[in-house]
């Protein structure tokens, strides 16, 4: 089974759904999302409509997704415009679907993200991992992503911030 990654349009806004309460559901939620499963759901379909326009097309965030050869979507991440570095990307809403981790979803998923963010003009990209979960800091590590030393704190806990600088022709600089 083979997966491609793409970026989101306006009329996926149910598939969006579907993956974001899966996501929620996960056992792993509480520590990965700043939501809950049981706050997305009471969300009317005009929500998930915004969600999905506002990273579609020419908006400033851009929702990646993977989606295997057969239609299923298998994972998920956005890139927002980093609130308080002007040529920064901010990576958020990482998902992988269990039966596809360890497969490089992720890895395809980051990459798209981080070609799109080039084209923005973004020199790097941020994300904030929670400090406990010790397999994500690993695979964003592996995907380039290193600790700046600062720890966000927040009502999910504490979440190491870290950072991959962005070159105009690679995806890590040498």
């Amino acid at each position: 089974m083979t997966v491609a990654v793409r970026r989101i349009e306006p009329q996926d806004w149910a598939e969006v759904k579907a993956l974001r309460l899966r996501a929620l559901a996960d056992p792993v939620a509480p520590i990965a999302f700043l939501d809950t499963v049981e706050h997305a759901r009471t969300q009317p379909d005009r929500f998930w409509q915004d969600r999905a326009a506002n990273a579609a097309g020419d908006a400033a965030a851009a929702q990646f997704v993977a989606i295997t050869d057969e239609g299923a979507w298998v994972g998920t991440a956005t890139v927002l415009p980093h609130r308080e570095e002007a040529a920064a990307g901010l990576v958020v809403g990482v998902y992988v679907v269990p039966e596809q981790r360890g497969g490089g979803v992720i890895d395809a998923l980051l990459e798209a993200a981080a070609q799109w963010s080039r084209t923005r003009g973004f020199s790097a990209l941020f994300l904030e991992v929670h400090v406990d979960n010790a397999r994500a800091q690993a695979v964003y590590a592996r995907c380039g992503f290193e600790r700046t030393g600062e720890i966000e704190t927040s009502g999910f806990g504490r979440e190491w911030v870290m950072r991959r600088r962005l070159d105009a022709a690679g995806s890590v600089p040498s």
